[in-house]
């Protein structure tokens, strides 16, 4: 089966640092598949409270998440932080991806590449919304 490829830009728009807890670790005495979404999620957080929004309200918009990828590119262990980085790109009508480089902060070894699409979504409307003026002067 081929494995999925992931292409990450050269330039980020957010970094932050995520220690690696306890509680990520799976059975394999390793950072786990499941804690990196989690993972993942608290570094889109900051990202948006950065801009003083969060998923529920960026302009008065939500997000949902539409798909992700994540691609493993060595273990992550106990006691390590993680530096990730964020960039938004593809931005369209409905929505935009952020690709994540996530790296042990101290060695600098790439741990995982991924991307998770984004759509803005009204949930009082229960339906998509176009991306708020002001992400996309943040991002264009």
């Amino acid at each position: 089966m081929p494995r999925v490829k992931l292409e990450l830009p050269t330039e980020f728009h957010f970094t932050t640092e995520i220690p690696i807890r306890i509680t990520d670790i799976n059975y394999g005495g390793h950072l786990g598949n499941d804690s990196i979404l989690s993972i993942l999620h608290e570094a889109r957080m900051r990202m948006l409270m950065e801009h003083g929004w969060t998923e529920l309200n960026i302009e008065g918009i939500g997000t949902i998440m539409s798909d992700s990828v994540v691609v493993y590119k060595s273990e992550g262990f106990y006691g390590e932080s993680l530096r990730v980085q964020l960039s938004v790109r593809d931005i369209t009508k409905f929505g935009c991806d952020i690709y994540y480089l996530v790296r042990e902060r101290e060695s600098g070894r790439d741990v995982v590449h991924a991307k998770t699409g984004i759509a803005f979504y009204d949930y009082e409307q229960k339906q998509l919304s176009p991306v708020p003026e002001k992400f996309l002067e943040q991002f264009s």
